[in-house]
């Protein structure tokens, strides 16, 4: 049986709109963390947390309530901007960023954490402002960090499934990523196109760690 080509690149997509996003996002994010002695920090650190403890059919089902049209929010949404997240490409985005935050918060705070504290009071003596240290200093001596919370949100978007069901459903075209196509194979027991699938990603995410890991050894060293 010839293989649809469609959920792979679906997958691809999404993975890389939602790290460019967080990209965006994340990095001024896990450098305000870092450097902010705000007194409500942890609550702040436990929320952007959450995706990692929690099963992702519990974060999927409140944000398909908070997305539904029925909903506040998402009628808001459908009226003001004709969006409806719930079943839509852009609902996998939105459910993507939040769940996947915090693979690009961590590593990139951490590096910034453990670099020297002179360097930052050295640029503050010089007249640099806090947003230039970050920008100017500290980020470029923490690439390894910045390198793996990319590396590591496209990864794990990829790999995403209960969060994606519960969102976006099985659309072919709009929500039907690879894990989701995986798992329709196995229900009509084509188990050769499960297995093209399955191996599909498996080499991608082992090349996408493998091209990670050797980068970072390259920059250490």
């Amino acid at each position: 049986m010839p293989i649809d080509w469609e959920p792979i690149w679906l997958t691809l997509r999404l993975a890389g709109i939602t790290t460019f996003i967080l990209l965006l996002i994340g990095v001024p994010l896990a450098g305000w963390l870092a450097l902010s002695r705000f007194r409500f920090k942890p609550v702040v650190e436990a929320l952007i947390s959450l995706p990692l403890v929690l099963p992702p059919s519990v974060v999927g089902f409140y944000l398909l309530v908070a997305f539904s049209p029925t909903s506040a929010f998402g009628a808001w949404l459908l009226k003001t901007v004709d969006l409806q997240l719930v079943f839509s490409f852009e609902g996998l985005v939105v459910a993507s960023l939040l769940y996947s935050l915090p693979f690009m918060v961590h590593p990139v705070q951490a590096g910034i954490e453990n670099l020297p504290i002179s360097w930052r009071e050295a640029s503050y003596t010089l007249g640099q402002s806090r947003s230039r240290t970050m920008w100017r200093v500290l980020l470029p001596n923490c690439k390894p960090a910045l390198l793996t919370g990319i590396v590591l949100t496209f990864a794990h978007t990829i790999g995403e499934f209960g969060l994606v069901l519960m969102i976006g459903g099985n659309l072919p075209g709009q929500t039907r990523v690879a894990s989701i196509a995986i798992y329709d194979e196995v229900e009509l027991l084509h188990f050769e196109t499960a297995h093209t699938y399955a191996a599909l990603l498996l080499g991608l995410s082992f090349a996408i760690l493998l091209l990670v890991y050797g980068i970072n050894k390259r920059v250490t060293v």
